[in-house]
């Protein structure tokens, strides 16, 4: 289900689709893998299918194709991928300014209410992923991949 926004088109429209989000991820794999303070969770880099399923998680978040529930195990699955992970407050942060970065290189719109919606995701994602990758967290293990929308601040149409 996604977020109630009569009118609006999705944040995954919005950016171009399926294809425009997978250059954002690609972007941002490609700079994380040169990333010191991030390259760590990567020892072997990152293959076509880590990018492949994060591609369909950001799809899904953004208003796309619900595949990343269907066929990829939904918000259990991703739990699962940083449960134990132990991110760092820097490695946090850094995530998310790379992610603002590699949707400057990605070529995503530029719009302020697009990117403060993409920043808002982002500022909210990390930080559930670094509360619940602590040793000891008990987090909700078992919730809906978030639907995230425009937020307080529609596209601006001139």
């Amino acid at each position: 289900m996604g977020v109630d926004e009569p009118g609006l088109p999705t944040l995954h429209a919005w950016a171009g689709g399926d294809a425009a989000v997978r250059a954002l991820i690609d972007a941002f794999y490609d700079r994380v893998e040169g990333d010191a303070l991030l390259a760590g969770f990567f020892p072997s880099g990152v293959d076509e299918r880590h990018r492949a399923h994060v591609a369909a998680w950001w799809c899904e978040v953004l208003g796309g194709a619900t595949s990343y529930t269907d066929d990829l195990g939904g918000y259990p699955a991703m739990f699962d991928h940083h449960r134990g992970l132990a991110i760092t407050p820097e490695q946090r942060h850094r995530f998310a300014a790379t992610m603002s970065l590699a949707a400057d290189d990605a070529g995503l719109p530029d719009d302020p209410e697009f990117r403060a919606a993409i920043v808002g995701y982002v500022e909210w994602g990390t930080r559930l992923a670094q509360q619940n990758s602590q040793p000891g967290a008990t987090p909700v293990e078992d919730a809906p991949v978030p639907r995230w929308g425009w937020g307080v601040a529609p596209p601006w149409r001139g």
